[in-house]
């Protein structure tokens, strides 16, 4: 007779527990939950070098690769990053870069420039 009501009890109970979400939420005290870094490092000391004028060289060797190089549109380029410390919030920032004739015109995103008079012009509309 226990053996009839324990299965259904059991497929009831864990039913609940995956219907109600508590099994992915359970946060077990003292484990280690790494952060997760993705895309290209944006520091502010590397947008204050950027200068227009810069050739997609120059660019590169201060930025590093762009994330994302769109065949379409190669002369914009991208650079993300995204960080999740262990059980955080997920924060990103995001840097465009934009050439005309191989060279720097502007560049737009989260990092503004600290010197004004060097900093790039935002692109009109695109």
């Amino acid at each position: 007779m226990t053996k009839k009501l324990f299965y259904p009890l059991s497929i009831l109970l864990c039913a609940g527990l995956v219907g109600c979400g508590n099994i992915g939420s359970m946060d077990f005290p003292g484990v280690y939950k790494i952060g997760i870094p993705q895309g290209n490092i944006i520091t502010q000391d590397m947008v204050d070098q950027l200068r227009p004028g810069m050739t997609k060289r120059q660019v590169m060797f201060v930025m590093g690769s762009p994330l994302i190089r769109d065949p379409f549109h190669q002369d914009r380029w991208d650079y993300v990053y995204s960080y999740q410390p262990g059980g955080g919030i997920r924060g990103q920032e995001r840097v465009s870069v934009f050439f005309v004739n191989d060279e720097l015109v502007s560049f737009t995103g989260d990092f503004v420039p600290s010197s004004t008079e060097t900093a790039a012009v935002p692109p009109a509309s695109q």
